[in-house]
């Protein structure tokens, strides 16, 4: 089994507790389907997680993987793996390791110290569900480096699939006609993303004439700044809103931002996916993750030192002007 894309004409079982429409899914799903295996899901559609979790454990309660071939964990199957080992191992089995539970809540979201008890069984969880695994596929190269050093796994079991956007929604169209160069930025307002970078660099150029921004995420009335150019902050938009938006824009922000978060530096922001799929000229934060796929070119794709508002602000202008 030498990676994802080798793995054809098989009966595979996929489990994930991730919602059923969630992008990795859906491509992931795509792609073994279209090398010829034969793909029963276990996935639910419920919004509620814990729903979604008793569902799944339902199902594997009462599924025979006998007649399978394969077992594919998806999205988080550090939820799946310790409860169901004994029964998965029966079978060859794929993980998407996708995110770590001890670097995203003792690093990224600093919910537990990751000296404390709940970091370190977190990072049991991780590095047990990883060892259980006959291979684990991760976002990025970058990111599978550090899942390799942190949890010791052997670095031939970890393959590289990178995100894609959803192309019949998001797809290259004319951007219609507006007076300012806008600049647009969407996103969930997660740490690493950086955000506070962005509304600092907003806020530099708050009096700048000719620039528009756009801001499209759960920022919280108390967090928008004022300013004297036209900026639009929207809550939540629609998968085809968001795609409308995106197009009005002159230039894209897609990060991550944030210089003290390293896991920032690992992934590549699903944003940028989209960004690129659409044809948008980007900013992306200069981390090794985004190196991987990006290189910078001067008209769509630009990249900031991260933790700068002073760089970003910058080179948000240099942009504008270069389009005038």
């Amino acid at each position: 089994m030498k990676g994802f894309r080798d793995i054809r004409d098989k009966k595979i079982l996929y489990i994930a507790t991730k919602n059923s429409d969630y992008l990795r899914l859906t491509q992931e799903i795509r792609m073994l389907r279209e090398q010829g295996n034969e793909v029963t899901e276990i996935v639910s559609s419920s919004k509620s997680y814990p729903k979604r979790l008793m569902y799944v454990y339902r199902r594997l309660l009462f599924t025979d993987i006998s007649g399978y071939d394969m077992v594919f964990a998806g999205f988080a199957p550090q939820l799946v793996i310790p409860l169901f080992r004994r029964k998965l191992r029966k079978k060859p089995l794929v993980i998407d390791f996708f995110i770590s539970m001890y670097d995203t809540l003792c690093f990224d979201r600093k919910k537990f110290r990751p000296g404390s008890i709940p970091g370190r069984i977190l990072r049991y969880i991780d590095k047990k569900t990883l060892a259980a695994a006959d291979m684990a596929i991760c976002d990025t190269k970058a990111h599978g480096r550090y899942f390799c050093g942190e949890f010791g796994c052997p670095d031939d079991k970890m393959k590289v699939l990178y995100l894609e956007a959803d192309t019949s929604i998001y797809y290259p169209r004319e951007t219609p006609e507006h007076k300012d160069f806008t600049v647009l930025y969407f996103g969930s307002v997660l740490p690493l993303q950086g955000v506070d970078v962005i509304l600092k660099a907003i806020d530099l150029l708050k009096d700048e004439e000719g620039l528009r921004f756009i801001f499209v995420g759960p920022l919280g009335k108390d967090n928008v700044p004022a300013g004297e150019n036209i900026t639009e902050y929207i809550s939540w938009l629609s998968q085809d809103e968001l795609a409308e938006k995106i197009a009005s824009a002159d230039l894209c922000l897609a990060g991550h931002f944030s210089s003290s978060i390293m896991k920032a530096k690992r992934t590549i922001p699903g944003k940028a996916y989209i960004y690129h799929a659409m044809g948008k000229p980007m900013i992306l934060g200069d981390g090794p993750a985004n190196h991987e796929l990006f290189r910078e070119d001067g008209e769509s794709v630009y990249f900031c030192k991260m933790g700068d508002p002073q760089a970003l602000a910058e080179l948000i202008l240099k942009i504008k002007g270069q389009s005038s």
